[in-house]
């Protein structure tokens, strides 16, 4: 018998394309800094397609989000994934019916981001994303977890938003007025009392980023990735 030190097969379940597509870039690009020069874990992904996820999430049928969620997680399974994850904040919503029935472990990208910002010592965070994301309890029951607060934007800044990222960022569409909205609502959050603000769906990031947000972001698409980097390399075992 001997220690297997190989990484883990890393298992994506997509659902939007920029999200998926931004999540498998950034674990090939960042894996290098500890793998070596173009290396990375074994990498799968598997979506299927997003009006499917769209038409469940429109009639509030999270069962069906689900079971394309298992689909998913089946396919990846006979690819050899080891263990799975999902760049998508908003179906995060179904994980808790899928991971009764999953045939392989998942990270929660809630969990993750909100470790994040309680090691930063953030203590009160703004969530951005898709309506469907923003009045779920995917944020709020893992942040008060914690022992941390949270807050939304008013709801028509929740329709803006998500009107902006199902018909501009999930299509790759970037436009200059939709960074100035975006700003806007994050300056109104830190008006309200937010320290850092969760960038909750992983589109935003391609517009949204320290640099030009009013607070700190948590950049649930980055952060998502490099926990599943951190998974597949620590992981050892004995063949």
């Amino acid at each position: 018998m001997k220690l297997d030190t190989s990484p883990q097969h890393i298992g994506i379940v997509g659902c939007s394309a920029e999200g998926a597509a931004l999540c498998y870039k950034t674990i090939c690009i960042e894996s290098s800094k500890i793998l070596g020069k173009h290396a990375h874990p074994e990498i799968s992904m598997h979506t299927h397609s997003l009006a499917k996820y769209v038409d469940c999430l429109n009639s509030n049928d999270l069962s069906g989000v689900g079971e394309l969620m298992l689909s998913s997680a089946q396919k990846l399974k006979m690819q050899g994934a080891d263990f799975l994850i999902c760049p998508d904040n908003t179906i995060h919503q179904a994980l808790g019916y899928v991971k009764e029935r999953s045939p392989l472990p998942w990270l929660h990208i809630a969990e993750v981001v909100v470790l994040s910002a309680k090691s930063r010592g953030f203590r009160q965070l703004g969530i951005l994303g898709t309506r469907w994301l923003v009045e779920s309890n995917v944020y709020p029951e893992k942040v008060e977890s914690l022992g941390l607060t949270w807050k939304r934007p008013a709801s028509e800044e929740i329709n803006e938003m998500g009107r902006l990222i199902m018909e501009e960022l999930v299509c790759g569409i970037f436009m200059p007025e939709s960074v100035t909205y975006f700003q806007s609502v994050i300056k109104n959050l830190k008006d309200d009392g937010c320290d850092a603000i969760v960038l909750g769906c992983t589109e935003i990031p391609l517009i949204i980023n320290d640099s030009n947000s009013p607070l700190p972001t948590l950049n649930s698409n980055r952060l998502l990735a490099e926990a599943a980097i951190k998974e597949a390399v620590e992981y050892k075992k004995y063949i």
